[in-house]
């Protein structure tokens, strides 16, 4: 007879049947909601990719990834547009509830590392390719991994959430949606080529990517175009100068911040970035991702040095352009 587990340790390895059996859920999906008679949820296991590779995308079409301890997840539905029904309307009640989310990653053969309790920070809309390549609108949840504790009792996961969560649920969607007007479509490209491209430097790794950059710099005209030292502490990344050819602001300095994410860039890290920047340069901040409402107004503060954005779509466009990674 199978006996059930009663705690998960993070970084942990379990079975698919350890899941099932201990959190009283579905044997498949990535959203499996445990629920009560009453029809409320006691919990919720989350199951994403442990693959930051190339996906095979006619079985694998969501474009999660764990980045550092913030994982971005897409919503349930293979093909055709998401709609925030069902299971995946259940991810957004945790903003007023303090739902336990069980994150786990699928390292394959029905085996699944704990990453930790998951905490919903952000959602909003994207556009991704879905299992046959047609383009499709879907759901993007950020969640924050908690690996404290490292080991979470099944029984004790509410009154944990309700103390690592306490104070910080989110009033409304609109407070969730990153600014996505410039960022939805690009004049003049094919939604479906920069979601291809965009993909594409997802996989580049890190210090490669920042190289990437310095040479799109490059072919955009800027001149002196050096890369700082590689420490990953969210500092400059690259130097450069305007070139000549710009009448008006030829010879300013500019300070780049590069960013290989998919999830939001937050107006915390446009305020560090700021904090680095040098008094005569002029701030770009380069991500394949979005960029929160409030990053996009801390960034065009009236009342301090503004900053350039480029978000993930505007650099699939510039790449397009300068002919890189087509």
């Amino acid at each position: 007879m199978f006996e059930p587990i009663h705690s998960f340790e993070v970084g942990q390895m379990y079975t698919n049947d350890d899941l099932r059996f201990a959190l009283s859920v579905e044997n498949l999906g990535g959203i499996r909601p445990s629920v009560d008679s009453q029809g409320r949820v006691r919990h919720l296991a989350i199951i994403t990719s442990d693959l930051e590779c190339d996906r095979n995308i006619s079985e694998n079409p969501y474009a999660d990834r764990i980045e550092g301890n913030v994982l971005t997840y897409t919503a349930a539905g293979r093909e055709g547009d998401q709609a925030l029904t069902g299971r995946n309307k259940r991810l957004v009640e945790q903003y007023h509830s303090p739902t336990p989310f069980f994150g786990f990653a699928n390292v394959g053969r029905q085996r699944y590392r704990f990453l930790g309790l998951l905490q919903l920070v952000r959602h909003y809309r994207d556009v991704q390719a879905d299992r046959k390549g047609s383009l499709r609108n879907v759901w993007m949840f950020e969640f924050l991994i908690h690996t404290s504790p490292a080991t979470v009792r099944i029984s004790e996961a509410r009154s944990v959430v309700e103390e690592l969560f306490g104070g910080t649920a989110r009033d409304s969607e609109e407070t969730q949606d990153p600014d996505t007007v410039s960022s939805s479509s690009v004049m003049g490209f094919d939604s479906l080529e920069l979601e291809r491209i965009r993909s594409k430097m997802l996989v580049i790794p890190p210090r490669e990517f920042e190289q990437f950059i310095a040479r799109l710099f490059e072919l955009s005209g800027f001149e002196r175009v050096r890369m700082t030292a590689f420490q990953g502490d969210g500092g400059i990344d690259l130097n450069a100068y305007v070139g000549a050819e710009d009448p008006f602001f030829s010879g300013t300095h500019i300070q780049a911040q590069v960013k290989r994410w998919r999830h939001t860039v937050s107006n915390i890290e446009i305020n560090g970035f700021r904090g680095a920047l040098a008094s005569t340069a002029k701030g770009i901040f380069v991500s394949t991702g979005y960029f929160s409402r409030a990053a996009v107004q801390e960034a065009a503060g009236v009342a301090k040095p503004s900053i350039s954005l480029i978000d993930g779509r505007r650099l699939a466009a510039l790449c397009i352009r300068r002919d890189l990674l087509s």
